[in-house]
């Protein structure tokens, strides 16, 4: 019986003493995890980010907001550009953007209906001009503007009945329904809203890479092709060479644009324009 006392007594001091061993063993684990944890947080912190978002510009305006991706922006850019050299009022560029929505989304395509190519599907069946001029957006946007003119009252008719006269489209009135994106991309690319085209693109091919030399010669020739000059003549202009400039960012390297006090840089975390740049409204400033 003494012996049966005894045994249970040590028996119960084993398992205290377990009991306490699991206990710390824990302890130093749960330190230890939470210390793996903060230096990987750390260390997280501090490390390039994997992922790298795709280019992607937005345009802001009092009537609204509108995402586009570079070649949209580019090809809204040099639709403005035109009118502009032209000399057509807004409402001239709010139809051409409306049919460009329509019949590419912006996107100078290479196919369409039967021979249609280009920004507005145009063919060369009918007339428009060859496959390879019709694949020139500054061609092709001539051409459209040269024929919209010619529709009468085209700025006080129905969107859709000018477009239509102009595409002779199967639909026409399809036209209609991208007035208001079109009235936003107008505001902006014309420059009639400053501040209003915001673009951002990787500054190299791969992760690391540095920001490829501005070609800013390059780009303000390609400008003066489309805008008969990169001069700034008026605030408005102004801000039409600042939108055209960040629209083709991308493809000229340019990572700073400045004009009338207001600078963008391709930079993640500065959205929009903010104070800097040239501080007089006489030039844009791209490097």
């Amino acid at each position: 019986m003494a012996t049966e006392l005894i045994r249970p007594g040590r028996f119960f001091r084993v398992r205290l003493r377990f009991s306490r061993g699991v206990i710390t063993i824990a302890a130093i684990v749960l330190v230890l995890a939470i210390g793996i944890s903060v230096g990987l947080y750390h260390l997280l912190k501090k490390a390039t980010p994997l992922a790298v978002p795709e280019a992607y510009c937005t345009v802001r305006t009092p009537r609204g907001d509108l995402s586009l991706d570079v070649d949209q922006a580019q090809t809204a850019a040099t639709i403005a550009a035109v009118a502009a050299r032209r000399g057509l009022p807004e409402r001239a560029v709010v139809i051409a953007y409306a049919t460009a929505l329509q019949e590419s989304k912006l996107y100078n395509l290479e196919y369409g209906d039967r021979d249609s190519v280009g920004v507005f599907q145009q063919r060369e069946s009918q007339g428009w001009g060859r496959r390879k001029q019709l694949m020139d957006p500054v061609y092709a946007t001539n051409k459209f503007f040269a024929a919209l003119v010619k529709v009468k009252n085209y700025r006080k008719i129905p969107l859709a009945e000018a477009a239509q006269k102009v595409q002779r489209s199967a639909g026409g009135y399809a036209y209609a329904p991208h007035e208001p994106d079109a009235k936003i991309l107008a505001a902006a690319f014309t420059g009639r809203v400053p501040r209003a085209v915001h673009c951002w693109y990787p500054p190299g091919k791969g992760q690391g890479s540095a920001t490829p030399r501005p070609q800013t010669a390059e780009a303000r020739r390609q400008l003066s092709r489309a805008l008969g000059g990169s001069g700034v003549t008026s605030e408005k202009r102004g801000w039409l060479i600042a939108a055209w400039s960040v629209a083709h960012a991308r493809k000229y390297g340019l990572s700073r644009v400045g004009f009338s006090g207001a600078m963008w840089v391709n930079d993640t975390k500065v959205e929009g324009w903010r104070p800097g740049g040239a501080s007089g409204g006489g030039r844009v400033d791209l490097s």
